[in-house]
Parts: C-alpha cells; sequence; structure tokens
C-alpha cells in the first residue's frame, strides 16, 4: 500500500511540476519573406515552425491551406503510445487508437470533431504511417460556435523533414513539441499571427 501511496504522490508532484511551467501566452509568427515557416516564442522558447502552404490567413476557408490567424486555446493532447511515452502536460491526454479520425466534411453534423472511423472508411486518421500525428495538441478553432467550411483538424503537430508547409496546422520537431507540451495548461492561449 505505501509503494502505491508513493507512486500517486510521485504522479502528483509530477502534474505540478509541469503545471508550474504552464505559460499564459504562446505566439505564432510567419518569418518575413517566407509565410510557410515561422518561430512559436513560448517564454523562453524560440522554435522553429512550419505553417499551412498558404501562410497565416483570419478568414480560414476548410482546405485553403491557411493556418487560421486568431487567438485559440488547447484542449487536449493526443499521442501514439506504440511510438513513444505520454507526453508529459498539464492538458487531458488520449492515446490515438487506429480507429480515431477527425471529421473534414463540412456537410456532415459532426464536422471538425473528433469521430471513429471502421477499417477501410474515408477520412482524417489521427493513426497516420508517418510520424505526423505521434503527437497531436488539438485546437478549440472553429468550435463555438462551429461553422461549416470555416476550417477543421486545425492542430499543432510534428513537422516533416526541412519543415515542409502542412495543410493549415503548426508543425514543430518531435523534441521541440515534447518541450513545448511542459509549458501549456488548459488556461494557456496560443496567439497566431
Amino acid at each position: 500500500m505505501n509503494a502505491h501511496y508513493r507512486g500517486d504522490t510521485t504522479k502528483k508532484t509530477q502534474s505540478l511540476s509541469v503545471q508550474r511551467m504552464a505559460l499564459p501566452l504562446v505566439t505564432v509568427a510567419a518569418k518575413a519573406g517566407s509565410p510557410q515557416r515561422g518561430w512559436l516564442l513560448a517564454g523562453p522558447l524560440r522554435l522553429q515552425v512550419a505553417l499551412g502552404r498558404a501562410g497565416v490567413k483570419a478568414n480560414k476557408t476548410e482546405g485553403d491551406g491557411a493556418t487560421p490567424r486568431g487567438r485559440f486555446r488547447p484542449v487536449r493532447v493526443w499521442w501514439r503510445a506504440d511510438r513513444g511515452p505520454r507526453p508529459h502536460t498539464a492538458l487531458p491526454t488520449r492515446r490515438i487508437t487506429p480507429a480515431d479520425a477527425w471529421c473534414e466534411d463540412p456537410t456532415d453534423r459532426r464536422y471538425n470533431r473528433h469521430i471513429r472511423l471502421a477499417a477501410g472508411e474515408d477520412g482524417d486518421r489521427l493513426w497516420r504511417n508517418d510520424h505526423l500525428y505521434d503527437i497531436v495538441v488539438e485546437l478549440d478553432h472553429n468550435v463555438r460556435p462551429r461553422i461549416a467550411g470555416r476550417g477543421s483538424a486545425v492542430f499543432i503537430h510534428i513537422a516533416r523533414p526541412g519543415f515542409a508547409p502542412t495543410a493549415g496546422c503548426i508543425a514543430l520537431t518531435p523534441a521541440s513539441l515534447r518541450n513545448l507540451l511542459r509549458r501549456l495548461s488548459r488556461k494557456t492561449r496560443i496567439r497566431i499571427h
């Protein structure tokens, strides 16, 4: 019983330690002359990021390839347990399974929400062969209110080699993303401009 109690105390101590590091504001800005790349500023961290192939836009629409301009809240962290340990973060976490996906169809009532798909069904699956979604931070873009066609599945995830542009997300190296997660909480706001 004492070992179990000590384990709970250690987990609680780690959680409090992560929460103490949490920042109120993280800023993302495109590089001058290179709208598909930028910098993420989180306290003392200055991290290179890939942005949408259309740069940053205030009026994002589905499929336009733009990263939305605005102020967003991190909602949850999704991760592939078969590809790495649970990230250290004060945000809620959820393991990705092969059935997990995101609805990108503006005509579907589940638009811009997590869905579960059977084998063979089409959709933006979180379980991917590449490593882009090994760790995903879900952002609250287009959720209150949820407007069909205003963009879906805007995440912070792992970058492609060479920081190739995204479809509208923010992407970092795996090490940078794990480092950032230690500084995020439900109180953090992410400002993209």
